[in-house]
């Protein structure tokens, strides 16, 4: 269960931002980073540059919408692999069997990928955040990375109430979304009629 818990808090906080917990876990040791399917084999320094760009880009055009827009697309495209991989790194430190491994990994995607899809969702919708909901963000998704390994317990239950908000979201969403009124369905304006 210990495991669970924390692929689930380092999977949220892959959902939040998408090079910051993969470049934690890289820092936090080299046995980590040594779990990590894929970046492993790349050089170190390439790697650690790529992520560190992506965590400035992330950092830098969050408060100008259209770069915002498009960072949070490319985000939404890669959260399920970096959820993945993230889940991997921390399931291999508990020495458990290679299936539950992968397990877990996709387990791991899959809520980066919800928790990432909501937010992009609230970007669209309230067109420019507040700068202490950025950093906020940002702070959450450093307490997750390390709760995972610290405090699993803990990581685990802010994820899952992570997810239970981003449920909550999309219903209220899908309700709004009902509500408006279908092109379709509107009756055809009158035509104006022509003065005589």
């Amino acid at each position: 269960m210990t495991e669970l818990l924390a692929v689930l808090s380092v999977s949220a906080a892959a959902g939040l931002r998408i090079a910051l917990p993969l470049l934690l876990i890289g820092l936090l040791s080299d046995e980590l980073w040594s779990h990590m399917p894929g970046l492993s084999q790349l050089p170190p320094t390439v790697v650690v540059g790529a992520l560190v760009s992506w965590a400035l880009a992330e950092l830098i055009f969050s408060t100008q919408p259209l770069m915002q827009r498009l960072v949070r697309s490319v985000g939404l495209l890669l959260s399920p692999i970096v959820g993945a991989i993230a889940g991997i790194a921390v399931a291999r430190t508990f020495q458990i069997a290679d299936a539950l491994v992968i397990v877990l990994g996709l387990l791991g995607g899959l809520l980066a990928l919800v928790i990432h899809l909501v937010q992009v969702g609230w970007i669209y919708r309230l067109k420019r955040p507040k700068v202490w909901v950025i950093f906020a963000e940002d702070f959450l998704c450093v307490c997750l990375v390390l709760f995972a390994f610290d405090a699993p317990e803990q990581g685990g239950l802010i994820a899952l109430l992570l997810l239970w908000l981003a449920l909550r979201t999309s219903q209220t969403w899908r309700q709004w979304y009902l509500k408006q009124p279908n092109p379709g369905d509107r009756p055809p304006k009158r035509l104006r009629r022509e003065p005589d």
